[in-house]
């Protein structure tokens, strides 16, 4: 990923026709705020207003969370909540899959159900 969550944020937003203020009350922040994190001077917002603005400018959560390399409240619950989970995603952590590593992996877990 070349551009930052900042970036990523006004590409997407100006795209959409959308000016920073209607974003803004749409999430319900200030405006001031989306212009800090669209101009990298403050971190990426946290994951649940991360998922309000993917919903505003009808894009994939995924794409906006894995630019701020956060992960959504239901994602961590759902990992935390397993001690299974947690040991499974400690296996993967120290064998540096590649993208195309974790897609095989993904269809192979989807061949399973």
């Amino acid at each position: 990923m070349n551009q930052s969550f900042g970036q990523l944020l006004k590409s997407v937003r100006r795209e959409k026709g959308i000016s920073q203020r209607d974003l803004a009350d749409q999430v319900g922040v200030d405006f001031s705020y989306i212009s800090k994190i669209e101009n990298d001077r403050m971190p990426p917002p946290a994951a649940d207003t991360i998922l309000k603005i993917a919903n505003i400018l009808g894009m994939s959560e995924d794409i906006l969370l894995a630019n701020s390399k956060k992960i959504s409240t239901d994602m961590s619950n759902a990992i935390t909540s397993s001690q299974s989970a947690i040991k499974f995603m400690n296996e993967v952590r120290h064998m540096g899959l590649s993208d195309t590593e974790w897609d095989q992996l993904t269809q192979s877990l989807k061949k399973l159900r």
